[in-house]
């Protein structure tokens, strides 16, 4: 039977771990099996030049922290060794860091995750991180609205032309 003293530190670390989830836009559930720890080390440094952390929690504690939470659904993709990354800045950021490692590194895999209090597929987490970054949507969107207006300026420049001619 566990002491009350070891019962009561597991109890903070999942209250800790669910005020991190609570605050978290991504929790990010991986199996980090078949990694070597040079390349843990070199993916922990792009996590964390990301602004996100990575730990490895076990799984119970992570299980418990996330029914705190109030998060429902990610139960069975805790299972095997799983690594936590999350992240309470831009999500799309670690979530592209993760998808190329995996692309490298056959064993590594994407479980499932929560992104902005949407629990998600491992499928649905790949397909955002196959998306352009935010900064390169946005100047896409920029482009588009200045071709628009650019041939509204275009047209009135025709109409006033016509109507001087006349």
């Amino acid at each position: 039977m566990a002491s009350e003293k070891i019962l009561n530190e597991k109890k903070k670390q999942v209250s800790d771990l669910a005020s991190k989830i609570k605050n978290a836009k991504l929790v990010l559930l991986v199996d980090y099996r078949g990694i070597s720890v040079e390349d843990v080390t070199s993916l922990r440094n792009e996590i964390r030049n990301a602004k996100a952390e990575y730990k490895v929690i076990k799984n119970n504690i992570t299980k418990r922290a996330l029914e705190e939470a109030g998060i429902n659904g990610l139960e069975d993709q805790l299972e095997g060794p799983t690594a936590v990354i999350m992240t309470e800045e831009e999500y799309s950021e670690p979530i592209k860091a993760i998808y190329n490692f995996t692309k490298d590194h056959d064993f590594y895999k994407i479980k499932g995750g929560v992104v902005e209090d949407k629990v998600m597929t491992a499928d649905e987490i790949i397909t955002l991180a196959k998306l352009p970054s935010r900064e390169a949507l946005l100047s896409m969107l920029a482009g588009a609205l200045l071709g628009n207006i650019t041939k509204l300026a275009v047209a009135l420049d025709q109409v006033k032309v016509q109507k001087e001619a006349e």
